[in-house]
């Protein structure tokens, strides 16, 4: 089944593996087969991969967009997952959620529950930042 995708002018997005950035005009594409998709809304740059979370969601992105490396994503993405499993251990069953999904090559899904994870872990330092400032 096709997929349409409308973009915005100047958006981007990655279509297996290659970075697309859309003209100054809106404009609809349709993706006849199945390959990975990100829009530019779910694409993290390695910049912004600057937590636990986010690096995990990163590893996962490159997963599902840089198949040739995929080794490699995943002796990464297992490294982060005992670390924040470690770190924050009421967050275990959200990570073997998504470890699954990534297990079964569901890359796409994990983005959308490590979002939840990302979300979590910005809560948990924003709780700590007001606490150093005593409030």
């Amino acid at each position: 089944m096709a997929l349409k995708i409308t973009l915005k002018p100047n958006e981007r997005l990655i279509i297996g593996g290659a970075v697309i950035t859309n003209g100054s005009s809106g404009t609809d594409l349709v993706v006849e087969n199945n390959v990975p998709i990100l829009r530019q809304k779910d694409i993290m740059s390695l910049n912004d991969a600057d937590s636990p979370c986010r690096r995990i969601y990163f590893t996962i992105q490159l997963m599902y967009v840089d198949e040739k490396g995929l080794a490699e994503h995943h002796r990464i993405y297992w490294d982060l997952v005992k670390d924040v499993a470690g770190a924050a251990p009421s967050q275990y069953e959200r990570l073997a959620e998504i470890s699954s999904l990534v297990l079964n090559r569901q890359y796409y899904q994990a983005l959308k529950l490590t979002k939840k994870l990302i979300a979590y872990e910005q809560e948990a330092i924003n709780h700590v930042r007001k606490a150093d400032r005593g409030l």
